[in-house]
């Protein structure tokens, strides 16, 4: 057997938030088998955020826009010069769009060093973190006689299985988060999270009513009140971005309550990911943030719609994660969890 590849594989993977923290897991169980760190091309700004710490990542290219035409997006052009360095390390294409593929052949990466992650997809019911274990396993054409045996498709080390996704905080963040929570006057408080929202279940600065992620801000008035009742000395921070203030304003008018403070447009990935290892609890609709607190330990409380959590259930390397759905499949929606059943399985975490 001829010896193992020293480059750093390649992973490419267009991802959103959530997406990004379930990658981790792809990228943990590579970096074990070739032993060094791995190169991705990926999208969107929380990617180099997300990724900041981990010892398993070493260069992060970003592509601004697969859609734009090649010749008009400067990204692509950077992308495929810095690819054309990698044409002999092993690529791992973990994202279907034909864009991705096309900018790996523009930087004359031969495709028998391409191993395309899609070609064997299990299906709907295989979670992401399962795939990216079988995904890990598997070596393009052109290395198949130099990747390393510890993880082989025969016998898996169970040093390699990645049983969840991680992330990495700095001690520095630490401090940082602390100082601010002193600030606001809850540091001592326990402190308890709720992600109500996300890009699709916003339209214009409003919720949409109708999209299967929507959860009333009634409801979230309800379980607010079952916390603050169960935690007198709680705060409830309203967790989104920036444009989701207005409806995050709603559910606090709703609450009508000092114990409840919107931090819409206040958390920074670098200051919500300590927050959430800090955190007492967490309850979400199913979103992104959700991955990241419980890859982080947060005890956790999910509510699922028409995707359902087969799929996409939160993964946590040591903290509960509760998946509440309802049984109408594709016409599931989140308005059809009571808050009876949110307050019941919020009080059920440890």
């Amino acid at each position: 057997m001829t010896s193992q590849p020293t480059t750093h594989p390649l992973i490419v993977r267009f991802a959103a938030f959530g997406d990004v923290v379930m990658l981790t897991a792809l990228i943990e169980a590579l970096s074990k088998r070739f032993g060094t760190s791995v190169d991705l091309l990926s999208a969107g700004p929380w990617t180099p955020e997300l990724l900041a710490n981990d010892p398993a990542v070493r260069e992060i290219k970003l592509v601004t826009s697969r859609k734009t035409p090649y010749w008009l997006c400067p990204s692509q052009w950077r992308a495929v010069r810095w690819m054309a360095t990698k044409r002999n390390v092993p690529v791992y294409l973990c994202d279907p769009e034909p864009q991705a593929l096309a900018l790996l052949l523009r930087a004359s990466i031969p495709r028998e060093n391409i191993l395309r992650a899609w070609d064997t997809w299990p299906g709907d019911q295989a979670h992401w973190v399962d795939w990216w274990n079988d995904v890990a396993r598997q070596t393009p054409e052109a290395f198949t006689g130099s990747a390393p045996e510890a993880f082989t498709e025969s016998a898996p080390s169970a040093s390699t299985i990645v049983a969840a996704p991680r992330l990495f905080i700095t001690d520095a963040e630490r401090a940082d988060c602390d100082a601010w929570l002193r600030d606001l006057g809850i540091a001592a408080s326990p402190l308890v999270l709720l992600q109500p929202g996300n890009k699709r279940t916003l339209k214009h600065g409003k919720s949409q009513q109708t999209d299967n992620k929507y959860w009333s801000p009634e409801h979230w008035a309800t379980l607010v009140a079952a916390i603050t009742h169960e935690l007198p000395d709680a705060r409830v921070l309203l967790c989104g971005a920036d444009a989701e203030r207005p409806p995050l304003e709603e559910i606090a008018a709703h609450c009508n309550s000092d114990h409840v403070i919107n931090l819409a447009g206040a958390l920074p990935i670098n200051r919500l990911l300590p927050l959430m290892q800090r955190a007492h609890s967490m309850i979400s609709i199913d979103t992104g943030p959700a991955h990241a607190a419980a890859a982080l330990g947060c005890p956790l409380v999910v509510l699922f719609g028409a995707m359902g959590s087969t799929r996409w259930r939160p993964r946590s390397p040591g903290s509960p994660v509760i998946a509440l759905e309802s049984d109408r499949g594709e016409s599931s929606k989140v308005m059809d969890i009571t808050p009876t059943q949110v307050i019941a399985a919020w009080r059920s975490l440890p």
